[in-house]
């Protein structure tokens, strides 16, 4: 594979380096988990809006640049080179964005996505449900149509950003006698609506980075579906293919990590080569960053030629997943006991943030869907397995 760059594209990569080095905060924002740092964060999107960076693959009309998504993939690089923060509305733009685009009348459009691309409204998603964690097809929370009104019932758990977001999309059985994937039909829900109760969910560091959310006969306009009545399988499945396969986990972000595990493996190489399987992880890790980063480039340029995520993206989305595992566990292991500290511990040296990258990358191999999901996809629709 040969990648060169146009004059066009070296010129954005450069107008987007310019830009985030003028206007990136000196200080890192507290934590989008907390109410102030989700202030803080919410504040930060929209100034990236005001230079046009909100999300650069939309069109300029609906606030973004029109670019194609190897000038994404250029954007995300220097987004991550030059550490700026980590985005709070990925729900939005990252998943129903790009789903809007393809589903959403042009109204929808219009309603949503400006907005969404300046933080005015921050979306989380409602897809798990007590009892279909990763089986989606398992919904049971209800959508009634009454006249120009769903009325929505049931109970959504695990949805990240919940605490502080503004709405929610997500899948609800309009058909009660549907069964599995049939049935279902895809929402958007404003989460200040009476009857909807939002409840915390703390995660492994204490912070409210999940909620759950009950419904109590909550009256949704009709307006706010996305796509067919009974159809929304096929809406979800295209924003999974997003968040599985390319847009969610841009290879920048892993890139990163790689790089700052080689600087972490020099700076401790005297107690590191006491172990020779430690230098082979490291130099792994460095590789297949970069091999997941050409996969993406190629696979953006099928997208751009007219082609369509499939099934391979449960592929990716297991590589990222796994790939950022090894990555914080081989950090852990040059680091030694001293893993363990807080980067504000007065011996903590050069920790930094390792510890806490390490226990959200056990996230990884369960939300987007888990991993086992991902491999029964990947045996069933890719190889044409039988099922079990």
């Amino acid at each position: 594979m040969e990648l060169a760059y146009t004059d066009k594209q070296q010129a954005f990569r450069r107008e987007i380096r310019t830009w985030l080095a003028a206007n990136v905060p000196a200080e890192p924002l507290q934590s989008f988990d907390t109410a102030e740092g989700f202030r803080q964060h919410r504040a930060w999107e929209a100034k990236l809006n005001s230079g046009r960076w909100g999300m650069v693959t939309w069109p300029e009309e609906l606030g973004g640049r029109g670019c194609d998504l190897i000038e994404w993939q250029i954007f995300e690089e220097e987004y991550w080179r030059a550490g700026a923060p980590l985005r709070v509305n990925q729900n939005g733009i990252f998943l129903l964005g790009p789903t809007l685009m393809e589903y959403g009348t042009a109204e929808q459009k219009r309603r949503f996505l400006p907005k969404m691309a300046t933080g005015e409204e921050v979306w989380c998603q409602g897809w798990s449900e007590p009892g279909a964690g990763s089986d989606m097809a398992a919904i049971r929370s209800r959508a009634e149509r009454q006249g120009d009104h769903y009325v929505i019932n049931g109970q959504k758990t695990w949805s990240t950003r919940a605490v502080w977001a503004d709405w929610c999309f997500g899948m609800f059985r309009t058909d009660p006698a549907s069964e599995r994937h049939h049935g279902l039909t895809f929402i958007l829900v404003p989460l200040n609506l009476e009857g909807i109760t939002v409840r915390p969910i703390p995660q492994l560091d204490g912070l409210p980075g999940f909620a759950e959310i009950f419904f109590d006969n909550v009256k949704v306009p009709l307006d706010c579906r996305l796509g067919e009545e009974g159809k929304g399988w096929k809406v979800a499945m295209a924003t999974a293919g997003f968040e599985r396969g390319l847009m969610l986990r841009s290879p920048a972000r892993f890139q990163q990590t790689a790089a700052r595990l080689v600087q972490l493996y020099r700076a401790n190489r005297a107690s590191a080569d006491r172990d020779p399987t430690v230098r082979e992880a490291v130099l792994r890790a460095w590789m297949d960053a970069e091999a997941y980063c050409l996969t993406t480039y190629q696979t953006a340029c099928r997208l751009n030629a007219g082609g369509k995520i499939g099934e391979e993206s449960s592929t990716n989305k297991i590589f990222w997943s796994e790939l950022d595992q090894r990555m914080h566990e081989t950090a852990l292991g040059i680091l030694g006991a001293r893993a363990e500290l807080w980067p504000h511990a007065p011996d903590a040296g050069d920790v930094g943030t390792w510890l806490d990258g390490f226990l959200f990358a056990q996230s990884g191999s369960i939300y987007a869907g888990a991993n086992e999901i991902q491999r029964n996809i990947i045996a069933q629709r890719m190889l044409g397995m039988p099922r079990a």
